[in-house]
């Protein structure tokens, strides 16, 4: 049965444990994933999550509702069959890192930015071996092949379900430093959003509101929350 039939056929969602986790039962059928593979969550609390996205759609089943099932259909048809391609390409984050290219001017912005990203890369050095070097302005910076290494490591480290949710921490703010240190609860998700947007909020201060920018910036503060909240479910079984 495929997971996105377009039109709502079922009266009962429950969740069953089965295959090593636990599935989405709609009148008793099994969930599939948009490919077909079987969908086999990695926590209740994910499991459950997903059941109340399904019992919650109406006559016509719709997926932009449904962002807990998007984010483990995703784990399961796109990161699991390329798991290194995916890492490798969140890795890859550090090497450009948002938090090491600094303004040049003004002092104010500069000031800003040094108060806001300093303490996070101190954090990297300091928890994830990973000291990272800072420059000013657009040139590009080397930095130490053992901190992307260790870096890297620790994108690796994620199970599937969890990289997917790494992925969009890392590409919604720019910065594998922010976005690990999200996923690590080093401080809370809204707080580490703000700290990716100094550059942003700089420039409104300056200029006012661009109405197609503010939009960007709230479908992308939406997509990192979501990708902390679904984090949050992988973890329910540590």
């Amino acid at each position: 049965m495929s997971g996105w039939a377009k039109k709502r056929f079922w009266s009962e969602t429950g969740v069953v444990v089965s295959g090593g986790g636990f599935r989405i039962a709609l009148d008793g059928r099994l969930v599939t994933t948009p490919a077909k593979a079987p969908l086999v969550l990695p926590t209740q609390a994910m499991a459950d999550a997903v059941a109340g996205e399904w019992a919650a759609q109406q006559d016509k089943v719709d997926p932009r509702r449904m962002p807990v099932t998007r984010s483990a259909n995703a784990a399961i048809d796109k990161v699991m069959p390329q798991f290194d391609e995916v890492a490798d390409l969140v890795a890859a984050y550090g090497g450009s890192d948002l938090l090491c290219y600094r303004a040049e001017y003004p002092q104010e912005l500069t000031a800003r930015q040094s108060s806001a990203w300093d303490p996070l890369l101190d954090w990297a050095e300091a928890a994830l071996g990973a000291p990272l070097v800072v420059t000013h302005g657009i040139v590009p910076v080397e930095q130490p092949a053992g901190s992307l290494a260790r870096l890297a490591a620790r994108v690796r480290g994620f199970s599937a379900f969890e990289l997917v949710a790494v992925h969009d921490l890392v590409a919604m703010s720019g910065s594998l430093v922010l976005g690990l240190a999200a996923a690590a609860g080093h401080a809370p998700a809204e707080a580490i959003w703000s700290l990716s947007r100094i550059d942003e909020d700089w420039q409104t201060e300056q200029w006012g509101d661009d109405e197609e920018a503010a939009r960007t910036a709230d479908r992308k503060k939406r997509d990192f929350l979501h990708a902390h909240h679904f984090l949050s479910l992988c973890a329910e079984h540590r």
